[in-house]
């Protein structure tokens, strides 16, 4: 009997869903978090940290920031349980303000991808906020950071006070649209910021500290995260301004912006020596790969995770992962290439009514290069925040059909110099929109090959 041949666009829809419901909030804080009752006391128990004793506590102050954050902090408050005499403060900086928020919480609607007034208001309430712990008993006082990705955006205040708003979002546009990879960004971002490279963490001064993450950096470089609020920079004001000359970004940033980089007396950041915190990742981009990986598999796909193209140009990423994809066809009839982290995508100079971002640009860039005897195959590549770039969609679908017709392809490759793949994916209902998922665990792309009927 003659079967009909995969719908592997749907396919891949669905495991990216079935990946995201895996990779939730509170799965993770399930898995890495729990309270322990011994001997009438009372102790948190973190994967990889040393236990903390709840009942000694008087002052807990919780500082969330980042997509995931109003998610993280319900998860942890449902397993934080505190005497009735610990004083509890806390600063959410979230896309939008939760349903029964605790009182003693302060909400600021950070922006993103860059910072607005309420990104400043909110580091300097935290900042503030931990201030106050000054003198406190170590032992009676715990900090806990809440950080996932956005918070780079949603959380931010130059070092230098004399830096305003405006300049400062004219500084992070010119970040995100060099070229440069997360890594680099971060280490220039880190070294503007009062409360990133580790300063945040050092304002809570002896206290104890424990930071959760939820993870958009490649899982070996966390000092990444959020450009890294709270754990000690691995980075250097030289190694700051060799990114600033390789991407020609001095000229491109505000005289204020210029003056505070150009200074001799630039401050270094704390170093790892220097912070001694506790960390635990709750989710990162290996996580998302895995599960994606996992239910491919149940579905009977040979199913393969390839991340080398981490943080490589769309361009160069898009050829070697097709190449990989058509060797694995070799061998395997039933084919998954997953593959997690982010390309980067040079927008050359302010480009009028462009609309997109780096998964929508990869997919219809992808599916320029795919060939009729590729087929059938398909690709998903879409943010797991939900959020792609200045746009409503999280990403993007194509396949071996999707220019099919010299004049789409025409239109396409038009619609990739201009940099308005958004509009051009949605008018053939191939943008995949999830609305904010509340997580952020970096890009995902699957490539799904199948041998058809």
């Amino acid at each position: 009997m003659r079967q009909d041949k995969p719908n592997l666009k749907l396919t891949a829809r669905n495991v990216f869903e079935q990946a995201l419901a895996e990779c939730s909030i509170e799965r993770a804080f399930d898995r890495k978090l729990c309270a322990i009752v011994e001997a009438r006391q009372t102790r948190l128990v973190v994967q990889g940290c040393e236990a903390i004793v709840l009942d000694r506590l008087k002052h807990v102050r919780i500082v969330a920031a980042g997509k995931a954050a109003a998610a993280m902090l319900a998860s942890l408050l449902s397993h934080l349980p505190l005497v009735p005499s610990c004083e509890l403060q806390g600063v959410l900086i979230a896309v939008e303000r939760p349903p029964h928020l605790p009182a003693a919480v302060q909400f600021f609607p950070g922006g993103h991808p860059v910072p607005n007034a309420a990104s400043f208001a909110g580091a300097r309430a935290a900042l503030a906020m931990l201030h106050e712990l000054e003198g406190a008993a170590p032992e009676e006082t715990l900090c806990i950071f809440l950080l996932s990705g956005g918070a780079s955006a949603m959380m931010e205040l130059p070092l230098d006070p004399a830096i305003s708003l405006q300049d400062t979002i004219a500084f992070h546009r010119a970040l995100v649209h060099c070229g440069a990879s997360i890594m680099e960004m971060n280490c220039v971002r880190k070294h503007f910021s009062a409360v990133k490279g580790g300063r945040l963490a050092l304002a809570a001064g002896a206290a104890q500290t424990l930071s959760l993450l939820v993870s958009d950096v490649p899982p070996m470089h966390l000092d990444a995260l959020a450009s890294g609020p709270t754990v000690g920079d691995s980075t250097s004001v030289a190694e700051c301004r060799a990114v600033l000359a390789r991407y020609g970004l001095m000229e491109r940033f505000p005289a204020s912006v210029r003056r505070f980089f150009a200074s001799a007396m630039l401050p270094e950041t704390p170093k790892p020596v220097e912070l001694g915190a506790h960390v635990c990742t709750l989710l990162d981009s290996d996580d998302l790969a895995e599960a994606a990986r996992t239910h491919a598999k149940s579905l009977g796909f040979h199913a393969v995770i390839e991340n080398a193209c981490d943080d490589w140009s769309y361009d160069a990423a898009a050829q070697y992962l097709l190449n990989r994809l058509r060797q694995l066809r070799r061998e395997h009839s039933r084919v998954c290439l997953i593959s997690t982290g982010e390309v980067a995508v040079r927008v050359a100079g302010a480009i009028a009514n462009a609309k997109g971002g780096r998964n929508q640009h990869f997919a219809l860039h992808m599916a320029t290069l795919f060939r009729a005897e590729d087929g059938p195959l398909a690709l998903l590549s879409v943010g797991s925040d939900g959020i792609d770039g200045n746009t409503s969609a999280a990403g993007a679908i194509v396949d071996e059909h999707t220019l099919d017709g010299t004049e789409l392809r025409a239109s396409a490759l038009r619609s990739l110099v201009e940099f308005d793949t958004s509009s051009w994916l949605s008018a053939k209902g191939a943008t995949v929109v999830t609305g904010p998922t509340g997580n952020n665990l970096r890009d995902l792309r699957i490539l799904f090959a199948s041998a058809g009927s």
